[in-house]
């Protein structure tokens, strides 16, 4: 939401701006000083619409934080000042913006509501008016959102814009209202929950007993948990920027291990028990996730993060995932694309090599996850029959092999030559050619029976003579 509106967000490494505010504390409870202002985001630049619809269809998740405090301007006016209550302003313009960025780039809406104290009753119960407001003018204006979390991250609700001393039954009596609201205002919406964060196992959650916290099994059992698919967030660490507050910490050196990989399954496994009794037989979504809470670690979206992300997206579909939202497209340092110009980062082209060769039919690949060799297997998306693995080979020192009969076409990426958000393809540096065209994006044939992989690469397999019988319709 703050890319839209504009306002306080995630100082870039390196900036020597000032401290943002007076305060010494922002809605975040995390020192102003890590804070800079960000403009509203050109959802018309012409590059930012042509990347964002190489990877269309998608989901285009307009919430956050900042969205719990956010107050709709229903006019062509937007107050001067901030209302009491809120700590930002949509205005129509943006919101327009939005909806116009949607179409062009093949995307479906997902967002969340404001539930900070502008938008409560004189008892403290949320009210509909803003969201009502929000939505007529969506109709209006030829819009649709798709998918909606009740509020951002009400695990954390303390520090996320909630009144002082919200709880889980404050929680469950507001959703129980926001639910009779939407299913009569927007019935097509799909309602998610509960959209929480940071409460897998130590040492990688939030230590038990934070202020403002309210455990997820908490929130559901309040009333929180007829949904339409359950949501959750994921980060394996909180970045640098955090580093003196409660949050876990990771470190470059740590990004090819077992151990940092793995963390995205631990924390699938613990919402995914939590469905399972909570809310039985719902889909499961990640709503959003990147490698590091905060903004992102220095080396966020780099080709070392690349590892992280594309063996997220194998796993999250191995394990019944259904849709993954990857925090943020172009802010912060865990961007696909650079916040100053759109040009790709290397997590970029890993999503669009993933979203040509790896379909929605996940198979089994037949070969186990082994320390240093991570393989996945789908359908390919534009050949029946066709197949598409990916590799990934996180080992530094040692080449990884498996046997794969018949021809095939090999998608190797690894390090740029130089330090840099570039990956190569291939041996060839990716990037964008004359009038931003996409470049050649073509796969190498091979026929031996044997496929070798060297240290420190992912690539992608295509064998499109497969004839799986799993990829052929029905």
């Amino acid at each position: 939401m703050i890319e839209v509106t504009g306002g306080a967000f995630w100082k870039p490494y390196g900036s020597t701006v000032g401290a943002l505010l007076a305060s010494n504390e922002t809605q975040l409870g995390i020192n102003s000083s890590q804070f800079e202002y960000r403009p509203p985001i050109d959802l018309a630049n012409a590059r930012l619409r042509f990347l964002a619809r190489a990877l269309g269809p998608a989901y285009v998740r307009i919430a956050g934080t900042w969205a719990n405090s956010v107050y709709f301007a229903d006019s062509e006016t937007p107050p001067a000042r901030v209302p009491d209550g809120f700590k930002g302003v949509l205005s129509r313009q943006q919101w327009r913006g939005v909806i116009a960025f949607a179409k062009a780039t093949d995307a479906k809406i997902m967002t969340s509501f404001a539930i900070s104290p502008g938008v409560r009753d004189h008892s403290g119960a949320w009210t509909p008016n803003i969201a009502q407001r929000w939505l007529a003018y969506t109709r209006k204006i030829g819009g649709t959102i798709a998918a909606a979390e009740f509020m951002n991250e009400p695990s954390i609700a303390g520090i996320g814009g909630a009144p002082r001393g919200y709880d889980a039954a404050a929680y469950g009596r507001d959703f129980k209202s926001f639910r009779v609201f939407a299913k009569g205002a927007a019935p097509g919406m799909l309602i998610l929950g509960p959209g929480s964060a940071t409460e897998t196992p130590e040492p990688w959650g939030i230590p038990p007993g934070i202020p403002g916290s309210i455990p997820s099994a908490e929130l559901l059992a309040s009333g929180g948990a007829d949904i339409d698919a359950f949501s959750y967030h994921h980060y394996g660490a909180a970045s640098v920027r955090c580093e003196a507050s409660h949050m876990p910490q990771t470190r470059l050196e740590d990004a090819l291990s077992e151990q940092w990989l793995a963390r995205t399954g631990v924390t699938r496994a613990y919402y995914a028990a939590m469905r399972d009794r909570y809310a039985p037989g719902k889909p499961i979504w990640m709503t959003e996730g990147a490698d590091a809470a905060c903004g992102g670690n220095p080396w966020s979206g780099s080709f070392i993060d690349s590892f992280r992300y594309l063996d997220q997206l194998g796993q999250l579909a191995k394990q019944g995932i259904q849709v993954s939202i990857h925090n943020t497209l172009a802010a912060g340092s865990y961007s696909l694309l650079d916040p100053n110009d759109f040009s790709p980062k290397a997590n970029y082209w890993a999503a669009l090599l993933w979203h040509r060769l790896m379909g929605k039919t996940v198979l089994d690949a037949g070969i186990p996850l082994q320390s240093g060799l991570h393989v996945y297997a789908h359908c390919q998306p534009d050949r029946v029959g066709g197949v598409a693995l990916l590799i990934i080979n996180n080992d530094a020192a040692r080449a990884a092999s498996i046997t794969v009969p018949g021809k095939r076409f090999r998608y190797t990426l690894s390090a740029p030559d130089t330090p840099s958000m570039g990956v190569k393809l291939n041996g060839q540096l990716l990037q964008l050619g004359a009038g931003d065209r996409l470049p050649a994006m073509v796969g190498i044939a091979e026929r031996s029976p044997v496929a070798s992989f060297a240290p420190h690469t992912i690539s992608f397999l295509a064998i499109p003579e497969a004839e799986n019988l799993a990829c052929k319709p029905h």
